[in-house]
């Protein structure tokens, strides 16, 4: 089992960049891959990025790519996610998950996640 505490988020200005932490607890997190995903009021809770478990691989969702930078640091039981040049439309809230390794749903999907932090609120002002 995976605990996540996110952190990070804040009020930020159109143009700044922002690092979001994931800190994770319990004995399988380098055996797990991670992703990011976030959420608006009434929307779906929408895929950003994955990384592998040993962060040798990464995958984006095609509007994230450029702007979006997932990391993770093993050592510290720790998943990043650096946003560049933000814009209003980041306005969110950011949310880490764990995938199991028995889980057969897509890593671009909230379904391909068994684990889940409580979130970060991210609010980009014009």
């Amino acid at each position: 089992q995976v605990q996540l505490v996110e952190s990070g988020g804040g009020l930020v200005q159109a143009g700044d960049s922002l690092t979001l932490s994931c800190a994770a607890s319990g004995r399988t997190f380098t055996s797990s891959l991670m992703g990011w995903f976030r959420q608006v009021p009434g929307k779906e809770r929408e895929w950003i990025a994955a990384i592998s478990q040993d962060g040798t691989i990464t995958a984006y969702a095609d509007s994230m790519k450029g702007r979006f930078t997932i990391s993770r640091d093993n050592a510290e039981n720790t998943v990043y996610l650096q946003i560049l040049n933000l814009k209003s439309e980041d306005t969110a809230v950011y949310y880490c998950a764990a995938r199991s390794p028995s889980s057969s749903g897509s890593y671009t999907r909230k379904d391909g996640y068994s684990y889940w932090g409580q979130g970060t609120q991210v609010t980009v002002s014009s």
